[in-house]
């Protein structure tokens, strides 16, 4: 590949990649990251040392052969790479309704990137794992909310890598040297002040999924920074915020003051210049907010889901303790998660309880992008804001957002079944 007219700076390792001297498939991979380098007028690339691949769940052909040719080229790569969710429960897919050969397509494509030397996590959440990436650390994630956790909450760098250039990360170890990979980018240029936030609704588990969904639309492209927080937020009330905000919009990084690494006060998110915009949010919008989630009124229903982003090893326990003495359940009750939370679980005694109320998990997949779930599971009930945004256009489906302790009651009961709470 030629570097004339380019002001793209190539490394003599990046050459060498190029020239084939590492073989076909790094070659494959750096034409493709030096191609995409120059269209983000790229002046280098950067060493990473971990990555996430997105591009690990079957949607089509195209994928498929994609990772089929680079697993027949011997691929393999060079820094610790987690694996996203796979098309289907390698395990237990006999058990939903999933075609045969949409199966052993998942199955080839889960293998192809197996092949690689990458770490099988199969899940949307890596960074409730082992392999968490570190404050400053220069990674390439695939996962909308992943790459959202991972700026925001960790202060690890990633851009939001899409399907196939993330893998292309990985078998280098390079990434262009752009977007929030760089200081001067990562910096805050809009600010969502909240206004009179009582702490009670601040510390609800269903306050952060909509927050996020209100704050989507507001960022746009931009780091944004949340204001006026009365509550230190919990890990997973963070993971359903940043989950919400890179559905509704496309926001990779929040800073939330006090909370988020790169964010002491006000001022350090903003680089202590003035923002750009700035919103004011009361009750009232983020009551709003939340009735923009419900699509499906207050009858009945005929799945409640959890799991959007993957359940954590915490989840299962604020379930297990929501479940115990709540009787059998009167529709499905599915909760998706990750082989080694499940494990964990396990251990722990949480999967009982779920067992006996009826419920099933879902493991290694998403239930958004697989065919597990029935085509005519219409109704359906979730505590996530990213399930709620995709299913109506991805699943053709209605959605009834609510609280944890919302959904575990409407499961039992068969219909949509509202708590008094401090949303009133």
């Amino acid at each position: 590949m030629s570097e004339e007219g380019s002001a793209l700076r190539l490394s003599a390792f990046d050459r060498a990649l190029l020239a084939g001297e590492e073989g076909e498939a790094p070659q494959l991979a750096m034409r493709i990251l030096a191609r995409m380098a120059e269209i983000r007028d790229a002046g280098s690339m950067l060493d990473i040392e971990a990555a996430h691949i997105d591009s690990t769940i079957y949607v089509g052909d195209a994928g498929l052969e994609f990772a089929e040719r680079l697993a027949g080229l011997g691929a393999r790569v060079r820094v610790p790479s987690t694996l996203n969710v796979s098309g289907l429960d390698e395990f237990n897919w006999r058990d939903w309704s999933v075609p045969p050969e949409w199966a052993e397509k998942s199955a080839r494509q889960m293998r192809a990137y197996a092949s690689m030397g990458t770490i099988p996590t199969w899940t949307c959440a890596p960074y409730q794992g082992r392999q968490t990436p570190r404050f400053g650390q220069q990674i390439a994630w695939g996962e909308s909310n992943a790459v959202c956790f991972a700026n925001s909450v960790i202060g690890a760098r990633t851009e939001r890598y899409p399907d196939l250039l993330d893998i292309c990360c990985a078998i280098t170890g390079r990434a262009p040297a752009v977007g929030l990979h760089l200081d001067e980018n990562r910096l805050a240029t809009r600010v969502l002040r909240l206004r009179d936030i009582p702490e009670e609704l601040a510390a609800a588990d269903d306050f952060y999924p909509v927050l996020g969904h209100l704050l989507g639309p507001f960022a746009e492209d931009d780091p944004v920074a949340i204001a006026g927080l009365p509550v230190i937020p919990e890990e997973d009330q963070l993971k359903a915020l940043g989950a919400a905000a890179a559905s509704s919009g496309a926001v990779a990084l929040f800073h939330i003051p006090g909370v988020t690494p790169e964010a002491p006060t006000l001022r350090d998110a903003l680089g202590g210049r003035k923002p750009v915009a700035t919103r004011d949010v009361g009750l009232e919008e983020l009551r709003a907010a939340r009735r923009e989630l419900t699509t499906h009124g207050e009858g009945a229903l005929d799945m409640v889901v959890l799991g959007s982003p993957h359940f954590s090893f915490a989840e299962f326990g604020k379930l297990a303790a929501l479940l115990r003495d709540r009787g059998a359940r009167r529709c499905e009750l599915v909760v998706t998660t990750s082989r080694a939370v499940r494990d964990l679980a396990e251990r722990a005694g949480l999967l009982e309880p779920l067992r006996a109320f009826g419920g099933r998990l879902m493991v290694d997949t998403c239930v958004l992008a697989t065919p597990m779930v029935p085509g005519t599971t219409r109704r359906l009930m979730t505590n996530s804001a990213k399930y709620a945004w995709y299913s109506p256009g991805l699943l053709g489906s209605a959605v009834a957002f609510g609280s944890l302790a919302e959904c575990i009651e409407s499961a039992r009961e068969g219909r949509v079944v509202r708590q008094p709470g401090p949303w009133d």
